[in-house]
């Protein structure tokens, strides 16, 4: 899921965040206390920001979770989804052509080929990702790989098929693995098994 994709990202702004929360806190005290002719002491400051800073963790992910949940919502209201559970979604016809027919929520979407940004498992089906839209199929990484050999893809994970027409620049990292920055701004790694391949791929 997005979120959970997302949480080291999610953890690192709940510093900021509680930062901003109690320092604001503390200079509307200290006003209101300059306010009533008194002064504002905030013993044991340190104490009292971890208690804060839990209280604020909890706030702020009770926050994003709101958000997530109404993006949720109101992607399956237009018919599509930005997430899928395993067995509960709808069957998916064979591609045809250039094409996928997805049928998803009583409704079907024909997907090109070529508009597909990159593709991503998820359990049992293959989130293929099209701009912010994603759609899901009840296939097999390896099958859909098979199905796009010769149309423009490479796989870069084993989780992750790239449109190589999307790829705007191959980051390496240190430890032989990398990360595959695309035009649509999305990051996806890139395992030091297929960056070789990948890199051909895209020199070809």
């Amino acid at each position: 899921p997005l979120l959970r994709r997302h949480l080291p990202l999610h953890l690192l702004f709940t510093l900021p965040y509680s930062l901003i929360h109690v320092a604001g806190m503390y200079w509307a005290r200290r006003a209101f206390y300059a306010w009533m002719g008194d002064h504002y002491l905030w013993p044991n400051w340190w104490a009292e920001f971890g208690y804060e800073y839990l209280k604020d963790c909890r706030g702020y992910f009770s926050l994003i979770a709101l958000i997530y949940l109404y993006r949720f919502l109101l992607l399956r209201w237009q018919g599509q989804a930005a997430f899928v559970a395993e067995g509960t979604e709808e069957s998916v016809q064979q591609p045809a052509s250039d094409r996928f027919l997805v049928k998803k929520l009583g409704r079907e979407f024909l997907v090109r080929v070529d508009d597909i940004d990159w593709l991503e498992a998820a359990g049992n089906y293959v989130n293929l990702h099209v701009g912010t839209r994603i759609y899901p199929l009840r296939e097999t990484m390896g099958s859909i790989e098979s199905r796009l050999e010769g149309r423009g893809f490479a796989r870069v994970h084993r989780s992750a098929i790239v449109n190589l027409d999307r790829v705007r620049e191959i980051v390496p990292f240190d430890s032989g693995d990398g990360e595959a920055r695309l035009t649509t701004d999305q990051r996806i790694p890139v395992s030091r098994r297929y960056r070789k391949a990948l890199r051909e791929q895209l020199a070809s």
